[in-house]
This record gives C-alpha cells, structure tokens and sequence, in this order.
C-alpha cells in the first residue's frame, strides 16, 4: 500500500491544523482513502522557531527542498499575500503534484491561471478553504447545484467585521472599542485594515465569482465599502427599526455582466443572514429549483480551516477536486431595483424621480426604492449621504410603524436635517 505524501507551506495557525488534523485522524483517513496519509516535509520562514517531534518530516525554509523530496503527492499551501505563494503552487503543479490552497487574497488574483495550468497538467487544484473556512460553499457552487440556475449569492464571510457589528449592537459600544475586543479575542489582526475595510471579502467574493459564474467582474466595477464609518448612533437607529447592519458580499449575474458589491447593509428579520453573529460567516445560495440554501459556521481558525483542507484532500484523491473553469448553469437578470436608507445631517437633498419615495422617519431617514446606479448618481451629488441597501423587503406594517409615509413626500429638502 502505498502512502499519500504531502508538503505544507506554511505552518503558522492553519498550517498546524492541517498537520494536527491529518496525524490525528490516520484511522478515519485511512479508512476513506485506503492509504495513510503522511506529512513529508514543512516549509517555514525560520526553522528556529519551530520544533517538530517527528523525525521523518523535513522542516526547511528552501522551497527547492521541498520540491526534491523523492516522494510527494500534494502540495497545501497556507501562506499569506501573493507571493511566493503563487510561484511555489505552479512549479508544484509542473512537478506533477496536486496542489491545495487557503490563500484567498492569491486565488482571487491568480486562480484561473492555477487552474489551467493544472488541468494542462493533468492535476487537481482544491481551494475550497479560501471562502469562509469550514463551510463548504466552493464544493456546494460547483458539485452540488449544477440542474438549479444560480440566481443570486449572498455571503458573509469575514468573522472579524462581523464580531464588531455584533459587539456594537449588543454591547452598545463604539466601533474602536469594539475592536480593540477584537483584537483582544484574537479575531483582529494588530493592523485589521484587511478585514474592516472589505479587502478580505472582496478576495472571497471573487473567488465564488469565479466559480458560480465562470469569470470575475472587472474589480474596478465593484463596491468595496468597509465598516469603519459605521457609528454607534446608526446601529442604534436600525435597532429601533427593527433591522441590523451587517457587511455582506453580494453576487448576481444580469445581462450586462456579473454586479458584485461588497459593503454594510441593513437585513430583516426575514432575510436568512439576519441571525449571522459574532465571527459565525453565512453563504446564502438562490437556485431556480431548490430556493433557498443557507450554509453557515465557522469561517476561519486553527481546525475550520483545516478541515476545508483536508476536505479537499479527500475530493483530490477522488479525482473530483478538480474545479475546472467552464460556464456554469446562470440565470440572467435585468437590473433590479432595491429599497435604500439615506441618512444624512444636510437638509437641502433634492431625491430625483427615478428613486421611489416611500416614507421618512421623522429627522432621522428617508426609505427610496431604485436602482443602484440612480442612488451612484445621488451619492455624487452629496457625497456626505450615509445609504444603506436594505436586504428583505420592506412591508406595509414596517412602514407603518416605523416612517411617516405620505403619499405628497417633497422632494425637495426630502431628508431633513438627522444623526
């Protein structure tokens, strides 16, 4: 019986865990694989600050000595940024070895190449750990859902930014504090620009891109938005209303292409992410045939992570890891219009006629219904506006409650002066 032989790069907190997880589940691997699995060699930084208690797993900090061992399989790379992470994965692959990744920020960037190359080279590419850890949303998109036209993907996949909203609105604390917690809780990274401002997101937005549509949008087409101008007093206010803000990665592919955004939005008590909290990362999947999919847990750290990995290890050895790039089943849509919260302290905003009036809370915030490209428009002309898109739908008895709704609402001077 022959071994699996495998090479980790990287053993920071997932590369650990990749190599926990596979020394202490042989039994169950074995049984699933009808080999052993065996870690052969590890490439650091610094070998000094590393201690291995297994004699036969090369620790080295030269890639060439990696690539040269006698034996290997897979490759699992667990490095962050770029490069060299790129660079290792292709010689890998021109080697002849399978190769496996959770380097969200490089796939975004250099996953179409990994895969073409590696189907030239007659091996898989797994990356099913680059969007929200232990959540198998890469495998449910592409081997799971291929009768149902994708219609929509809803996502959110960074626990950090999701642990500070929470914390805001449960706490009732400011966003510094609230991420200072963060950082204290280990769910922060000491400059946590990555995740508050949606670059984090955005990599994992264009990976399912890639998958459930099969191409990216052009990036400079996307909304990136962060959370950091998120102020106690607005949570307050939704939390009044009824809603919660939450950053979510949205996809959706209408007849001019793939719209992608990445940004804060208020939810509903009815939309399937309104109960996401803490560092909890959600992926909500709309089929033409089965509806509605939620898949939710743990969206990073030590064991999710790795078990994504060793996950896609499972599928590799199969021979159906392999996500090639080829068109999937889509549905295409016209542009759509969405409800929108504008809160502003400017009381001379004249809202035109392509967005919809439908009711104001009183010195706080109008609600309009229109496309998103009428509220770019706005935002142009008064650039200080704070606009949320609402997820759900606004009914009747919310618009009751909460807003002065009248059907002769000014447009002129509609948003009067607020928070």
């Amino acid at each position: 019986m022959t071994d699996i032989h495998v090479a980790l790069l990287g053993f920071g907190t997932v590369g650990k865990g990749v190599y926990e997880t596979i020394k202490g589940h042989q039994t169950r691997l074995k049984a699933i694989l009808g080999k052993n699995v065996k870690v052969t060699g590890i490439l650091v930084r610094n070998v000094e600050k590393h201690e291995l208690q297994d004699d036969g797993v090369l620790l080295t900090s030269n890639f060439d000595e990696i690539l040269n061992l006698p034996k290997l399989d897979i490759v699992i790379e667990a490095i962050v940024g770029r490069e060299p992470g790129f660079s290792y994965l292709k010689r890998s692959i021109e080697r002849g070895c399978h190769i496996i990744t959770a380097n969200k920020e490089m796939f975004a960037y250099h996953g179409k190449e990994l895969l073409e190359l590696a189907s030239r080279n007659n091996v898989a590419c797994g990356f099913e750990a680059t969007v929200a850890g232990g959540i198998p949303a890469i495998q449910t998109v592409r081997t799971l859902l291929n009768v149902n036209k994708i219609e929509r993907i809803e996502g959110i996949v960074n626990g950090t930014s999701n642990y500070i909203l929470t914390k805001m609105r449960e706490d009732g604390v400011a966003f510094e504090e609230a991420l200072q917690a963060a950082k204290e809780k280990g769910y922060a990274e000491e400059d946590p620009s990555n995740d508050i401002e949606g670059h984090d997101a955005f990599y994992k937005a264009m990976v399912l891109s890639q998958i459930a549509f099969g191409e990216q949008p052009e990036w400079s087409a996307v909304t990136r938005k962060g959370i950091s101008a998120i102020t106690h007093s607005h949570i307050r206010l939704f939390s009044e209303w009824g809603l919660r803000v939450k950053h979510v990665i949205s996809l959706e592919k209408g007849v001019r292409g793939i719209v992608c955004s990445v940004k804060p939005v208020l939810v509903d008590p009815s939309h399937p992410l309104y109960s996401v909290e803490g560092v909890q990362n959600a992926v909500s999947i709309e089929g033409d045939i089965v509806g509605n999919i939620l898949l939710q847990g743990p969206g990073a750290g030590k064991f999710p992570t790795a078990s994504a990995i060793v996950e896609d290890l499972i599928q590799l050895n199969a021979k159906q890891g392999c996500y090639f790039d080829q068109e999937k089943n889509v549905r295409f849509k016209k542009e759509a219009r969405h409800q929108w919260a504008i809160l502003t302290k400017q009381t001379n905003v004249f809202i035109p006629e392509s967005l919809e009036l439908l009711g104001r809370a009183t010195e706080k915030a109008i609600f309009v219904s229109g496309k998103e490209k009428d509220i770019d428009k706005l935002l142009e002309t008064y650039p200080g506006l704070n606009i949320y898109q609402l997820y759900g739908q606004l009914d009747n008895e919310f618009l009751a409650k909460s807003l002065h709704t009248s059907s002769r609402l000014e447009r002129k001077a509609a948003v009067p002066k607020g928070i």
